[in-house]
C-alpha cells in the first residue's frame, strides 16, 4: 500500500492489503488486543492504533516488506536492546514480513506503553 490510507476502521485498513500481509497484521492486532483488553481500537494518523482514557497507546502498520510498530520514542528506548536486530527509528520499529513476529517483545512493549499511559496526568 504506497498511498496514504483513507480506511476508517482496522478491518478496512486491513483489507487494503495482499492476504500474507493481511494475516500479519492481524496477528499484531491480537497481540495488542492481548496485551491491552481495555484498549479501544482506532484509526489515528491514517494507520491502526489502540487508545486507552483518551490517549494514543501504540499503533501499527503494513507496508510491502515489512510492518511497522508504533510504540512511542519511550517504548523503544526501554527495550533499545532487544530491537536491535530490526530496523527502527525515533518511535518506530520494523518486522520484516517473512519472519515470525516477536510475540513476547510486542506483548511487553505494549505493557510498558500502559504503564506509561496509567501514570500520565489527564488531559
Amino acid at each position: 500500500m504506497s498511498n496514504r490510507s483513507t480506511a476508517t476502521t482496522i478491518d478496512e485498513y486491513i483489507a487494503g492489503f495482499p492476504a500474507g500481509t493481511q494475516a500479519v497484521l492481524q496477528e499484531m492486532r491480537a497481540l495488542i488486543r492481548e496485551a491491552a483488553p481495555g484498549a479501544t481500537e482506532t484509526v489515528a494518523y491514517a494507520i491502526p492504533t489502540f487508545d486507552l482514557g483518551g490517549r494514543h497507546l501504540v499503533h501499527f502498520a503494513g507496508y510491502a516488506k515489512h510492518v511497522g510498530f508504533y510504540p512511542t520514542p519511550a517504548g523503544m528506548e526501554a527495550f533499545e536492546a532487544e530491537l536491535a536486530p530490526y530496523r527502527r527509528a525515533k518511535g518506530s520499529v520494523q518486522f520484516p514480513l517473512g519472519q515470525p513476529l516477536p510475540a513476547d517483545l510486542i506483548r511487553r512493549m505494549v505493557e510498558y506503553r500502559l504503564g506509561e499511559v496509567a501514570g500520565a496526568k489527564p488531559r
